[in-house]
Formats: C-alpha cells, sequence, structure tokens
C-alpha cells in the first residue's frame, strides 16, 4: 500500500493515520498530512484504494472515482489502518496517542475503526454512510454504536445533499443514548458536502477553518 507521510521537527510524540475522500490519496490529501506534521503529529496517509491498482480520480468525474472502490470492504479498510497502526508502533507511538481523520468515504472509516479498533482518537468530515449504508460492501454502522472504543468527532455540513440533517441528527441522539466514550457532533449552516477542501467549487472558509481548529483541538485533548 503507498502512503504519504510527513513528519514534525523534533520527535514525534503522536500520530495521525489520514484516510482519503473517494478520490483517493490526491494533493488535498498529502496537504492534509502536511498540516499535521506542522501541528506536532506524525502523519500518514493511506492509499486504501491500493487493490484497484490506487491512483487518483478528478473531482468532477465520481464515475472513475467508483472504479478505485474495486476489491475494497469493511474487513481491507481495517486492514490498511491495522498496516498503519504497526508503522508507527515500530517507531514507538501506542494506539493511545495514534488517532485517525477522514474525509468524504475517509469519514465513515474513522467511525468504523472507532468502533472497532483502541485508538486514541479519531475525527471525521462529513462522513455519509454511518446511518445509511450505500453500497453493500459498506453497511451501516450506527448500530455499532454502544461499541464505540475511541472519542469522535463528526463534522457535517447542513447544506450536504448527500448526508440529510436528519442523519446526522439520529447520529447525534444515538451516541447520546450508547456510548459513554467522548464524542461530539458539529454542524455547518450553509456548508456542503467537501467544506475542508479549497481544490473543490463546495470549499467553505468559515467552516473549513472553525472544523480545522476543533480537529486539531480534538487530537490535542485526546492523544496527549
Amino acid at each position: 500500500m503507498r502512503a504519504y507521510e510527513a513528519r514534525p521537527d523534533g520527535d514525534a510524540r503522536t500520530a495521525i493515520v489520514v484516510v482519503p475522500e473517494a478520490f483517493g490519496l490526491n494533493e488535498h490529501i498529502e496537504d492534509i498530512t502536511e498540516r499535521l506534521a506542522a501541528a506536532g503529529h506524525l502523519a500518514v496517509g493511506l492509499d486504501v484504494f491500493h487493490r484497484s491498482g490506487g491512483g487518483t480520480a478528478p473531482y468532477d468525474d465520481f464515475g472513475k472515482a467508483l472504479e478505485l472502490f474495486e476489491g475494497l470492504t469493511d474487513d481491507g479498510i481495517l486492514t490498511d489502518v491495522d498496516a498503519a497502526r504497526a508503522h508507527v508502533h515500530d517507531q514507538g507511538i501506542d494506539d493511545a496517542h495514534t488517532g485517525i481523520v477522514g474525509f468524504c468515504f475517509g469519514g465513515r472509516a474513522t467511525f468504523l475503526a472507532a468502533v472497532r479498533r483502541p485508538l486514541g482518537a479519531a475525527v471525521g468530515f462529513y462522513g455519509g454512510g454511518i446511518v445509511n449504508g450505500r453500497f453493500p460492501q459498506f453497511p451501516a454502522l450506527i448500530g455499532e454504536t454502544s461499541s464505540l472504543q475511541a472519542p469522535w468527532l463528526g463534522l457535517f455540513g447542513d447544506a450536504d445533499q448527500s448526508i440529510p440533517i436528519d442523519d446526522v441528527e439520529q447520529l447525534r441522539a444515538t451516541l447520546d443514548a450508547e456510548t459513554t466514550v467522548a464524542h461530539e457532533v458539529v454542524r455547518y449552516a450553509g456548508a456542503q458536502h467537501g467544506f475542508n477542501c479549497d481544490l473543490r467549487p463546495s470549499y467553505h472558509p468559515e467552516a473549513a477553518a472553525d472544523a480545522w481548529q476543533r480537529t486539531l483541538d480534538w487530537f490535542a485533548r485526546h492523544l496527549s
């Protein structure tokens, strides 16, 4: 599996695994990885689409993006996350000091990891498919909420046509009712899907800035 690693100045005591959007390990995800390193974390971006040959898809060609998913399942995602965990373990960083962040498809992957792996913290940006599954190989995950192991922060845009507000509120209510593990769900009025990506027309600078600061604060709080 190809990965993009960025290291902070000095010794890294925390690590963040970065799971890409449906469009692959592209320039935006590499930039996120570099920004996390600048904040003091060892950051590793994963090419989870390596089973189909890897690569990326343009933001305006979702058909090509779907081709990247060939052969990928939830078990495969967890295998890739476990490989990243082993990589940072080899560098002296344990699970309690390892977080995960993901965007779009990767946002759902962070919830999957948070309920099935003992990570230190997780953050999901506009992760669809948590409440209602979208593909047979990626079922809904809300039924696993009571198994949450890692503190999870979910960031959503109210104008996201792919994730209904009702789904976001159902997720919030289920988290509140079924787990005592730290969690938070944040909504941004007027923000569309992909609001954090400055390479997409849906980029929303104000929501992106607030969400990014919340992400850094979440990791600082739970990985320290």
